[in-house]
């Protein structure tokens, strides 16, 4: 490893990865004030957001070896219960919470819901457990939005601002902004000490041979369980963020098109690796938000049909796998070359 570092790649492999750690930091910094407002309510914010909820299941699918299309209905969950609970929701359902009280109670409300995701679904596989995860989703949709008593149907809830942190609103593109990143940052750290546990641990072996891991005395179940408590709890914290962020929340916000959307972006960051999640979340707000300058807003599922085929047939691992597969021929290109296997030396 220090051998590497010393080389050419290595030294800059390493100064571009510490720039990218900390330009979302000073990003805001970087621009002008308009100019800032606007990326990071529409570009970066929403993408940091986005990413944590792709997250979730970039979580399952790389350290369980399942893809759950639920997910973005665990951050509805979140986003609902707070939604109805909070104080100055409109309409008012249930009220009478601070969002002190209301955002702890709206994440449980996901993880508990993920539990049962988890329960209903541990026994199946691969297009079996789509299925479930999407008729889960689907029928959560179809709740929220014929039910006008306790969600106000498919008009939503909105008018869901978010707290005041050290007296800044929390709509404050800076605020929210920075409360996202931190979040993000968080939990993107705690995935990576969890996978690194002996539970993480055991999940990756029940991902590769679950009957071995099974004869090891380990409740496979049980740990694809809580494999799905652990991501309904990332999805919630996205859910929360997400409905401040658009003052609200709508059945569309849990839709099919909206569940495709996270998959899309997973699948374009790359599966292979959490941080993939907020790669393609970053590539997916930049093409919706340029669409209308890039090709026609009105086909926006076009063009982002399009990038997605692009990314998928040059790199079917997305964009990590890319970067992996040039990463690795800049190393093999750096290192020198052993003459002595060649039969004779240059010059």
């Amino acid at each position: 490893m220090i051998a590497w570092l010393r080389t050419p790649v290595g030294m800059w492999s390493t100064i571009v990865l510490g720039a990218l750690l900390c330009l979302p930091a000073i990003l805001p910094e970087l621009m002008p004030e308009n100019q800032a407002r606007f990326w990071l309510a529409n570009i970066f914010g929403r993408a940091i957001i986005y990413g944590i909820i792709a997250m979730s299941l970039t979580f399952l699918a790389t350290y369980g070896g399942f893809v759950s299309l639920a997910q973005m209905s665990l951050a509805g969950v979140a986003g609902y219960v707070v939604a109805v609970t909070v104080n100055g929701a409109v309409p008012s359902i249930v009220g009478g919470l601070s969002y002190l009280t209301a955002i702890p109670l709206g994440v449980f409300a996901a993880v508990a819901a993920a539990l049962f995701v988890g329960l209903v679904s541990v026994r199946t596989r691969d297009i079996y457990l789509l299925m479930i995860t999407l008729a889960l989703a689907m029928g959560f949709f179809r709740f929220v939005e014929t039910n006008i008593a306790w969600f106000n149907g498919y008009e939503g809830i909105r008018n869901v601002l978010g707290p005041t942190v050290f007296g800044l609103p929390f709509r404050d593109p800076h605020v929210l902004y920075y409360v996202s990143l931190a979040t993000a940052i968080s939990l993107y750290a705690g995935v990576l000490y969890l996978v690194r546990s002996p539970f993480g641990l055991v999940l990756q072996g029940i991902r590769d041979n679950p009957r071995r891991i099974a004869a090891l005395g380990y409740n496979v179940a049980h740990h694809r369980i809580a494999a799905f408590g652990v991501a309904g709890f990332i999805a919630g914290c996205g859910g929360v963020l997400a409905t401040i962020y658009n003052i609200g929340i709508s059945p569309g916000s849990v839709g099919l098109s909206a569940t495709v959307n996270v998959l899309i972006m997973s699948v374009i960051g790359g599966l292979g690796h959490p941080i993939g999640a907020f790669i393609g979340s970053l590539i997916f707000a930049f093409f919706d938000t340029f669409a209308a300058s890039i090709y026609d807003r009105n086909r926006f599922n076009t063009l982002i049909g399009v990038v997605f085929l692009i990314i998928v047939l040059v790199s079917p691992d997305g964009v990590i796998g890319f970067a992996k597969r040039a990463r690795a021929f800049a190393k093999e290109k750096a290192a020198p070359k052993d003459w002595s296997r060649q039969g004779s030396k240059p010059g």
